[in-house]
């Protein structure tokens, strides 16, 4: 038996290989691999950052992977993203500049990795360090006329920045923004910090704690001003059939001056305009006004404001009764008779344009086109010859219509 074996070892040895040859191909055909690149790119984790270094540099934030494995792992892949994960490992590292590569690590096998893309990664540490600043406000902008701003109170007024030592060492101040707007009323607001460089440029990369300041401070009016409203004065009636629907005034406020602060002050705390006239208006009106005001006082800015008035039609409805019911498209041949003869019809519109409505402006009609002799109901339609005049209703709105052959007389034969 050995004797055997030992003669035919060649062709055993001949055989494995074929049927293993033959098991990776049925496997791979089942299975092919496929070279694909991961989407969307992985995001870079970093990790043994030493807590009193900071990254001073700027560094990729994802990196695009390619592999190559079989189609069953590339669908593992697809449902965990988190299989694969990219990071950099900054154990031991102190301050200064380096280049690390990239380490993938990825949860499923077989796989292969074909590019890397970007494969290592140039970075600078630097020492974090810390720095007080004074916050400082800049006001821009300015109140509105007749007022002024009081002492401005700031809390905190000193915030701490940390960061990378080189960026850290050229900030110099500290600011929060103002915009005053033509205000008129106390300001009170959390307002964001921003650090700058001694030439005004923004640094960026920096913690900022606390990141925002809250700013208050008095807005009083000045002597000799005040703000008052305006109320429009109207004079006359729009056109019959017509009516005011709404009146309005910009500004709604305004500010009025007066060299002694008394006259200001005995105000009512109302303008009056000049009046408006609206005998006879039929359309919108916009236009501008004078104000009326008392001797010694006079208006800050614009000297007239806008006075915007609604005027529409008043709408209203009418009944015309027994309007004569026409036939149309009656077939050659044929009569008809229509019953009822005459219907009532209910329309609504504008006012001045229904008193203006006549009987020759409404037509009221049965279409009997491709009817046959008989017995019919049909539908009236009603037409207006006058815009903006709506029908509401028919009444009756379905007219019985008859229609019969035209009797053709027989001749008399003569004696």
């Amino acid at each position: 038996m050995f004797h055997w074996v030992t003669e035919n070892y060649r062709t055993f040895l001949w055989a494995l290989a074929l049927s293993i040859s033959v098991w990776v191909a049925a496997v791979t055909s089942a299975d092919p691999d496929e070279t694909r690149t991961i989407s969307p790119d992985i995001a870079i984790q970093i990790i043994g950052q030493d807590p009193s270094l900071v990254i001073s540099s700027d560094l990729p934030t994802e990196v695009e992977v390619s592999l190559r494995a079989p189609r069953s792992v590339w669908n593992t892949l697809e449902e965990t993203p988190q299989a694969v994960q990219a990071i950099l490992d900054l154990s031991g590292l102190s301050s200064g500049t380096h280049n690390i590569d990239l380490q993938i690590q990825i949860d499923a096998r077989p796989v292969k990795i074909i590019s890397v893309t970007p494969r290592t990664t140039t970075f600078t540490l630097e020492t974090l360090t810390t720095q007080t600043l004074k916050v400082e406000i800049d006001m821009a902008g300015e109140a509105a006329i007749g007022y002024q701003t009081g002492e401005t109170s700031l809390e905190p007024t000193e915030i701490v920045i940390a960061g990378a030592q080189s960026q850290v060492q050229k900030a110099a101040q500290a600011h929060a923004v103002v915009h005053l707007g033509g205000i008129r009323e106390n300001f009170d607001q959390t307002l964001p910090v921003e650090i700058f460089d001694e030439s005004g440029q923004k640094l960026n990369g920096l913690t900022i704690s606390p990141e925002s300041v809250r700013v208050t401070f008095p807005v009083s009016q000045q002597g000799g001003y005040r703000d008052v409203a305006v109320k429009v004065i109207v004079m006359g009636r729009v056109a019959s059939g017509y009516h005011l629907t709404d009146i309005s005034v910009f500004p709604p406020v305004v500010t009025v001056f007066a060299t002694n602060p008394e006259i200001v002050n005995a105000l009512p705390g109302v303008v009056d305009t000049q009046p408006l006239e609206l005998q006879s208006a039929k359309e919108d009106i916009n236009t501008r006004i004078a104000l009326n005001l008392p001797e010694g006082i006079t208006v800050v800015g614009e000297q007239t404001v806008l006075i915007q008035a609604g005027i529409s039609a008043i709408e209203s409805s009418v009944t015309l009764a027994g309007e004569k019911v026409e036939i149309i498209n009656l077939g050659d041949g044929l009569s008809a008779q229509v019953s009822p003869a005459t219907v009532d019809v209910i329309v609504s519109g504008p006012l001045p344009v229904l008193d203006t409505l006549t009987r020759q402006d409404v037509r009221v009609t049965v279409d009997i086109s491709n009817l046959q002799a008989g017995t019919h109901q049909i539908s009236a339609e009603v037409s207006v010859l006058i815009s903006d005049v709506i029908v509401e209703s028919i009444l009756p709105n379905t007219i019985e219509v008859v229609i019969a052959p035209v009797e053709t007389p027989t001749a008399t034969p003569k004696p």
